[in-house]
């Protein structure tokens, strides 16, 4: 039943053959990734199978190489559909599914590689951007709305779609752009997202005002950020009742009129602080609200959402944050509350570790060797904020390395996309330098991933520094 109005055009024909396939299909074992975005996208995607009636089952894999897909071939399942990878391990894939082990159904975003096989859903395959216009969730909500059936349409689950670009980084220039546009105008008009202007800040709903101000970290206001004192004079010497029965509010408690002035002293302090204009301009942006959810909580907000997605996943339990993005309100989501607050302190602590240990600096790139200090899956994500603090140089990328095994390093890079305009692809450099000893890597323009092997850290290093300073002269 082909879809009246599909979100994606140019990638209809693909998910039209993939929704047929699948419907074919005794029964899908459906792999997904474990960032906010593979669980969003596994979300998503089970959703759209269950409601098609399609028995499936759900496995979420760390990364995906050659064991863990002769692992999922072993499952002795005739379909498998691959969410939020796939494309990147096509060469791996399509050796298994040449011997008979499964026909692969593939929903992602990431640079294919050389091979390729027939039901095949990608945006950079139809010229779309898989780093910015499209995500990994957003490749399944495509694949979700044409597996609609009679019954109605998968339009409401625009608002799981939107939390994975979100936490895919893919709104950091203060909104969704692209095909991810149509989506979030899907989850609107199905009545489960609103959109506004609004202040870009991380934390509008649960974090009281001073912490609000004090955390915001991407836009630099001297004596506000990073200074708990700071904030808190700034608050008070507004025109605003900016506490309630002796409790901060949140952004979330104050009314229009409330979070305009607030936003407008704000950028005022920014101006007689020196900010730059551009730096400013940042301050306001595109906020999603997810208006089924409850005000006040960590769902109510995209970008908060996929913070307490990637807290369960990261710590071995994608189950947790697969039940959350399926409903479950009660002891699914106090327990990802709980690895929230424990996933915080790590990266509270990691950042601390990157301050005072410092980086070291290549000719084109800074990098740092956390070992064992550090989690590996949780090491892009320091590296990704440290990038945005005074500790290091936002004119160069960041590499980052962390102990995944006793003989292999888990590489993160983190980039900005003014240094992307630049002609920075760091998927392409992950790619070529993990592979020139003897490893593997990939992902997006602005944050990629490598695994290596140890003894390989400082060939790799040299490799990366000169695809680096070739990209960017």
């Amino acid at each position: 039943m082909a879809v009246a109005d599909p979100p994606v055009p140019e990638l209809t024909g693909r998910a039209n053959a993939c929704a047929d396939r699948l419907r074919a299909a005794d029964r899908v074992l459906l792999a997904s990734h474990i960032d906010a975005d593979g669980l969003t996208s596994g979300a998503v995607a089970s959703t759209a199978l269950a409601r098609a009636g399609i028995d499936h089952e759900v496995v979420f894999e760390k990364q995906l190489d050659a064991e863990s897909i002769a692992g999922i071939a072993a499952r002795e399942f005739d379909v498998v559909l691959f969410t939020d990878f796939g494309s990147g391990q096509l060469d791996v894939i399509a050796d298994h599914e040449d011997r008979g082990d499964f026909v692969p159904v593939i929903a992602d975003h990431h640079q294919p590689a050389d091979r390729d096989t027939e039901f095949h859903l990608n945006p950079l395959l139809e010229g779309l951007d898989g780093a910015s216009e499209l995500s990994g969730a957003g490749a399944s909500y495509v694949l979700a709305r044409a597996l609609e059936g009679r019954d109605g349409d998968n339009r409401d689950l625009a608002a799981l779609a939107v939390v994975g670009a979100v936490g895919d980084m893919q709104d950091s220039d203060g909104g969704l752009v692209g095909a991810n546009e149509a989506i979030v105008a899907d989850g609107v008009d199905a009545g489960v997202i609103e959109t506004r202007t609004d202040l870009d800040l991380y934390g509008r709903q649960t974090r009281p005002l001073p912490k609000l101000l004090e955390y915001a970290s991407d836009v630099k206001i001297p004596g506000v950020s990073n200074d708990e004192a700071g904030a808190i004079a700034f608050l008070t010497d507004l025109d605003i009742d900016v506490k309630r029965d002796g409790e901060w509010r949140r952004w979330v408690d104050l009314d229009a009129e409330e979070r305009q002035a607030l936003a407008s002293a704000l950028m005022r302090r920014a101006v007689a602080s020196g900010v730059p204009a551009d730096r400013i301009e940042a301050l306001v942006g595109t906020s999603y609200t997810l208006v089924d959810e409850e005000p006040g909580t960590e769902l109510r907000d995209v970008s908060e959402f996929s913070t307490l997605l990637n807290a369960t996943a990261r710590y071995e339990r994608a189950d947790v944050g697969l039940a959350v993005c399926l409903g479950d309100r009660g002891d699914a989501l106090a327990e990802a509350r709980r690895l929230l607050r424990n996933h915080r302190k790590n990266l509270s602590e990691g950042l601390q570790w990157v301050k005072s240990e410092g980086v070291t600096d290549e000719q084109n790139l800074q990098w740092f060797d956390a070992g064992s200090r550090i989690r590996e899956t949780i090491v892009g994500i320091v590296a990704g904020m440290a990038i945005g603090s005074p500790a290091l140089d936002r004119s160069k990328p960041v590499i980052a390395f962390a102990e995944e095994s006793a003989e292999e390093l888990k590489v993160s890079s983190r980039g900005s996309h003014a240094l992307v305009r630049r002609g920075l692809d760091l998927s392409a450099v992950m790619q070529e330098a993990s592979q020139a000893v003897g490893g593997d890597g990939g992902g997006h323009d602005v944050a990629a991933g490598a695994t290596i092997p140890i003894a390989e850290r400082d060939a790799f290093l040299a490799e990366a520094d000169r695809l680096v300073g070739e990209q960017l002269s």
